[in-house]
């Protein structure tokens, strides 16, 4: 079929959720993509932030076709040589003693939130139920997830929302202050706000965070839905902070294009979560576990991280020199392009003319390529948008 063809059965039959850009893609290597057409793209956007080891990976191929000749599926009434595995490895990588797999950011999310409500509960009795988020969050589209989120626009249309929320302005530490109380048992925060606009948060204002959770016991949750799996140049974000939160979620790049979740957390809270407390149907799956524990692998390697480093400090350099650019945010190969006409929306469309995929974050351009993208990749995805920018 052709675009026009995939897109009418696509509006006859799948509900209107999405404000899809006019591109049916087919294929994949690397940082670049083909439409049904045959027309290639530089992609910039990997899947928002999902295809980390690029589209098409030999190994990660070998890895999940493997695990499918073994076992798709087995619920988790059962042991798994591969779930176990990457528990494991995830465990020796980072500061965490315990881990729980689910299928999406959102999910990941939501167990953070019910382990640190539990640890309150059996701590200090069902009044301490709060949790501050920041204001301009973005934590996921569920029900509690979008009551997590700090943003009004999503505060709408599925009433009642789940209480016992607050909101804190970022990078503001009086203002955090003034809504703690005794009723508040989790602090929850991303370090890079990716949905609202490639804001980073301040390293004094997080160490401040990490000392006020430690006076209080409260909770400190990182969402890193985004800024994991080597996003930023680090394994996980809050490395670049030298600070360890007491809970840590992990999905989109760490599973490198199948669906996982994962929530970690310190010895503290390693036994809050007992049997029946939570679960799910889906969540460590071994096909995805399997895709998961290759991503692993190649992304814990201390060369791979320095050269995502690398990779954006070149990306940025070049970013900078290109003429209607106004300013730039970036970690590792998170970034944010300010643009000086404030026409994200715009350009966004027009580079997927020209042959770029990138996506937006509120009124900024973001890229989050697969960080094996290339230099040569690189240099063209620039040279794209600066033709694009050039011609509006």
């Amino acid at each position: 079929m052709n675009t026009e063809q995939i897109k009418n059965l696509d509006n006859e039959n799948i509900m209107h959720t999405y404000g899809r850009y006019n591109v049916a893609l087919n294929k994949g290597q690397g940082a670049t993509v083909t439409d049904v057409e045959g027309k290639e793209y530089i992609d910039t956007a990997s899947g928002i932030g999902v295809n980390s080891v690029g589209y098409c990976n030999d190994g990660w191929i070998n890895a999940v076709t493997d695990q499918l000749h073994k076992l798709q599926h087995g619920s988790n009434y059962y042991y798994n040589e591969v779930v176990s595995t990457l528990a494991e490895k995830l465990c020796s990588v980072t500061p965490f003693n315990k881990v729980f797999f689910g299928n999406s950011g959102a999910e990941a999310n939501e167990c953070a939130i019910k382990l640190a409500r539990k640890y309150s509960f059996d701590k200090y009795g069902k009044e301490r139920t709060t949790i501050i988020t920041l204001k301009n969050s973005f934590h996921g589209r569920t029900i509690t997830t979008l009551s997590a989120t700090g943003q009004d626009v999503f505060h709408n249309y599925f009433f009642p929302f789940t209480p016992g929320f607050k909101y804190a302005e970022a990078n503001n530490f009086e203002d955090m202050l003034s809504n703690v109380d005794d009723t508040v048992c989790a602090i929850m925060i991303e370090l890079i706000q990716g949905e609202g606009g490639v804001n980073i948060l301040e390293k004094d204002y997080v160490q401040k965070l990490r000392k006020l959770c430690d006076e209080k016991d409260i909770v400190l949750i990182v969402d890193e839905v985004q800024t994991g799996a080597g996003r930023t140049g680090k394994l996980y974000c809050f490395e670049n902070y030298d600070i360890v939160p007491d809970v840590c979620t992990s999905a989109k790049g760490i599973g490198g294009g199948l669906p996982i979740g994962i929530c970690m957390c310190t010895e503290k809270y390693a036994n809050v979560m007992t049997p029946s407390t939570h679960g799910t149907t889906y969540g460590g799956n071994p096909v995805c576990c399997a895709g998961a524990l290759y991503v692993l692998n190649e992304i814990s390697d201390e060369n791979f991280l320095k050269e995502v480093r690398e990779k954006g400090e070149y990306f940025e350099n070049k970013l900078r020199t290109v003429k209607g650019v106004k300013d730039v945010r970036r970690m590792g190969l998170m970034i944010g392009i300010e643009l000086e006409k404030d026409n994200a929306g715009e350009i966004a469309k027009k580079c997927l003319e020209n042959g770029l995929l990138i996506i937006t974050a509120k009124t900024l351009l973001r890229m989050l390529p697969p960080l094996v993208i290339t230099y040569e990749e690189i240099d063209k995805a620039v040279s794209i948008l600066e033709k694009t920018i050039t011609e509006e």
